[in-house]
C-alpha cells in the first residue's frame, strides 16, 4: 500500500523536494530565537554592546523574514502539490469507476462510493500535503531543542524530557476520547441527512397523507440525538485542549522550579534560564503536534484503503484476441446460456434461442423471471456462467466491449436524463452527430414539434433526471437518442409499461418506426404492444416455457401467454 501511495508523488518530486527543505529550514530558524536572546542576555546586554544588541535583533528579524517565505511558500505549494494528488487519485478513480461491471453497481451504494471519492480523497489529500511536513518540522524541532538544551545543562534537559512520557500518555488517552465522541457526532449528522433526503424526497406523499407531523417527529429524534453527540464531542474537545494546556504549563512550572534551583547554585545563568524557557516552548508545540498527527494519519490511511478498495475492484476487460465488431447485421444466437449474480441462485437455466436479421422478437412472463438478464447479457453488462452468445455467427467476447455497444440501443422504462440541455441529452447517442441529425432524431421521435414550443428550444435545460419533462416527453427523448445512434440492434426492456395507455399509443408509433429494419429483443408488460412482433417467448424461473407467433401462443389452451391474454383483454388493458 505505501509503494502505491508513494507513486502519486512521482509527477511532484520537485515541489516535494523543495517543500521538505523549505519544512527543514522552518524547523532550523525556530531555534534562533532562544540562541539569540540567550546572547543577549550573556554576553551583550552586561557588556553593554548596544550595537550589537541591534544587530542581532534586525538579524533575527530578517531571519524571520525568511520564515515568513518559507511558510508561505510551505503552506500554498504545499497544499497544491496535495490537491493535485487528490486530483490524480480522483480522476484514476473515476477512469476506474467507468471500467467496473453492473454487478458492481449492484452492490454499492451509489451516496457511498461519492463519499470516497470526496470525504476519503480530502483526508488523503491532508495527509499527503501535511504528514511529511509535520513529520519533519516537529522531529527536526524536537531533536534540535533537545540537543541545544543539553549544552545548555544537560541534567536540566533530562529533568524535562522525563515529563515527555506522562504529556504523550494523557493526551493520546483524551485524543482517542474526543476522536470518538467527534465519530459519534459525525454518525449524528449522517442520519439527519438520510432523514432530511427522505423527507424531502417523498414531500409529495407527505402532503397527500397529511403526515407532516410525523416527519417532524422523525426529523427532531435525530435533531436530538445531533445535539447530544455534539455536546459529548464538544466536552471531549473542551477535556482535551485544556488537559493539554495544563500538561503545557506543568512543563513551564517544572523549568522555573528545576531551573531556578539550578541557577541558586550557580549551574545556570540568566541567560542560560530565560534561553531554556524558549526552547522548552519550542519543544512541547512539536510534541503536540506529532500526537495530533496520529489522526491525521489514521484518517488518511483509512481513506487510502477505502481508495484502494474502489481501485482494486475488477475492471470489466476484453479477451486478448478481441476484435472490433465493425458493424453488425443483427443475428442473435442463445445456446444452452446460463447465468447467476451469485453462486447459488442461478437466473437463467439453459435459455436457446435465435433471433433473426431484422425481425422483432418479444420476452414476457412474471417478474424476476429473467427477461431483463437476458437483455443485459447482450451488451455484455453481466458475464454468462456457462453457454454462447453469438451474433452474426460470432461469439459476444470475441469483440470488444466498446465495439458490441456501439451496435446496440437500449430504451428501458427507468429513463436516464443528464441534468443538460435537450440538444446535450440527444447528442449522447452520438456525440459527433451535426445539427441536422439532431432534428431528425427529434422528428422521428415525434417530439420535435414539442421542442420548438419552449422558449430556448433545444437549448432548453431539463433538470435533475429530466425532472421538468412529462413521462412521455422523457420517452421520446430517450428514442431521440437511438434514433442518432442508429444501431442494427435494439432492445427495448420495457420501454411503455410506465406511461398511461394514451401516452404509449403516441410513444408506439415512435417506437415502430425506431423498431424498422433492426433487429429488436422487446421485453413487454402489455401484450398488445407486441402482438406483431415476428416471435414471441415466454421467460419463467429462468427457463423458455413457450415460443412462438401470438396466434400460435394464443391458440394454446391452458398456456401462461393465452391465460395472460385473456386476463389483460377482460381487465380492458387491450387496445
Amino acid at each position: 500500500m505505501l509503494k502505491r501511495f508513494l507513486a502519486y508523488y512521482k509527477p511532484h518530486k520537485l515541489i516535494f523536494t523543495l517543500d521538505m527543505l523549505a519544512s527543514f529550514s522552518v524547523a532550523m530558524i525556530a531555534i534562533m530565537y532562544p540562541i539569540i536572546t540567550r546572547t543577549m542576555l550573556n554576553d551583550l546586554i552586561p557588556n553593554k554592546n548596544y550595537k550589537m544588541v541591534v544587530i542581532a535583533g534586525l538579524g533575527l528579524l530578517g531571519i524571520y523574514g525568511l520564515r515568513m517565505l518559507l511558510n508561505y511558500f510551505v503552506q500554498y505549494y504545499g497544499h497544491v502539490m496535495g490537491v493535485r494528488m487528490q486530483a490524480q487519485m480522483r480522476s484514476d478513480m473515476f477512469d476506474h469507476l467507468e471500467k467496473l461491471p453492473f454487478s458492481f453497481y449492484d452492490n454499492h451504494e451509489t451516496g457511498k462510493i461519492m463519499s470516497r471519492m470526496t470525504n476519503d480523497l480530502m483526508d488523503i489529500s491532508e495527509l499527503a500535503h501535511h504528514g511529511p511536513e509535520n513529520v519533519l518540522i516537529s522531529t527536526t524541532s524536537v531533536i534540535v531543542s533537545f540537543i541545544y538544551l543539553a549544552t545548555i545543562e544537560w541534567r536540566l534537559t533530562l529533568v524535562i524530557f522525563l515529563c515527555v512520557p506522562i504529556l504523550m500518555a494523557i493526551a493520546f488517552v483524551l485524543r482517542k476520547k474526543m476522536r470518538s465522541a467527534f465519530m459519534k457526532s459525525r454518525t449524528s449528522v449522517a442520519q439527519i441527512n438520510a432523514s432530511l433526503e427522505s423527507s424531502i424526497s417523498g414531500i409529495r406523499v407527505t402532503k397527500a397523507f397529511n403526515n407532516a407531523p410525523k416527519e417532524k417527529e422523525k426529523f427532531e429524534e435525530g435533531n436530538g440525538a445531533f445535539v447530544s453527540a455534539r455536546r459529548e464531542a464538544y466536552k471531549a474537545m473542551g477535556q482535551f485542549h485544556s488537559g493539554t494546556s495544563f500538561i503545557t504549563d506543568v512543563f513551564n512550572v517544572v523549568v522555573l522550579i528545576a531551573g531556578g534551583l539550578f541557577m541558586y547554585n550557580g549551574d545556570i545563568g540568566f541567560g542560560d534560564y530565560s534561553a531554556f524557557f524558549l526552547a522548552v516552548g519550542m519543544f512541547t508545540g512539536p510534541v503536540m503536534t506529532l500526537i495530533n498527527f496520529t489522526e491525521q494519519y489514521q484518517n488518511g490511511v483509512t481513506g487510502f484503503e477505502r481508495f484502494l478498495e474502489i481501485m482494486d475492484a475488477e475492471p470489466e476487460k476484453d479477451r486478448e484476441d478481441a476484435v472490433d465488431a465493425g458493424v453488425l447485421e443483427g443475428n442473435i444466437e442463445f445456446q444452452g446460456v446460463e447465468c447467476a449474480y451469485d453462486d447459488e441462485k442461478h437466473v437463467l437455466k439453459g435459455i436457446d434461442l435465435k433471433i433473426k436479421k431484422g425481425c422483432k422478437y418479444a420476452l414476457v412472463g412474471p417478474s424476476g423471471g429473467g427477461k431483463t438478464t437476458i437483455c443485459h447479457l447482450i451488451p455484455r453488462f453481466y458475464n454468462i456462467a456457462s453457454g454462447k452468445i453469438l451474433i452474426d455467427g460470432k461469439d459476444i467476447n470475441s469483440f470488444t466491449a466498446h465495439s458490441l455497444r456501439r451496435n446496440i440501443g437500449i430504451v428501458q422504462q427507468d429513463i436516464y436524463l443528464f441534468n443538460a440541455s435537450i440538444r446535450d441529452n440527444i447528442l449522447y447517442g452520438r456525440l459527433d452527430a451535426t445539427e441536422e441529425e439532431v432534428i431528425a432524431a427529434a422528428k422521428s421521435a415525434n417530439i420535435h414539434d414539442y421542442i420548438m414550443t419552449l422558449e430556448k428550444g433545444y437549448d432548453t435545460v431539463i433538470g435533475e433526471r429530466g425532472v421538468r419533462l412529462s413521462g412521455g416527453q422523457k420517452q421520446r427523448l430517450s428514442i431521440a437518442r437511438v434514433f442518432l445512434k442508429n444501431p442494427p440492434i435494439l432492445i427495448l426492456d420495457e420501454a411503455t409499461s410506465a406511461l398511461d395507455n394514451t401516452t404509449e399509443i403516441l410513444i408506439q408509433e415512435a417506437l415502430d418506426e425506431l423498431c424498422r429494419g433492426r433487429t429488436t429483443l422487446v421485453v413487454a408488460h402489455r401484450l398488445s404492444t407486441i402482438k406483431n412482433a415476428d416471435e414471441i417467448a415466454v421467460v419463467s424461473g429462468g427457463l423458455i416455457t413457450e415460443q412462438g407467433t401470438h396466434e400460435e401462443l394464443i391458440n394454446h389452451e391452458g398456456g401462461v401467454y393465452s391465460e395472460l391474454y385473456k386476463l389483460q383483454f377482460r381487465a380492458g388493458q387491450m387496445y
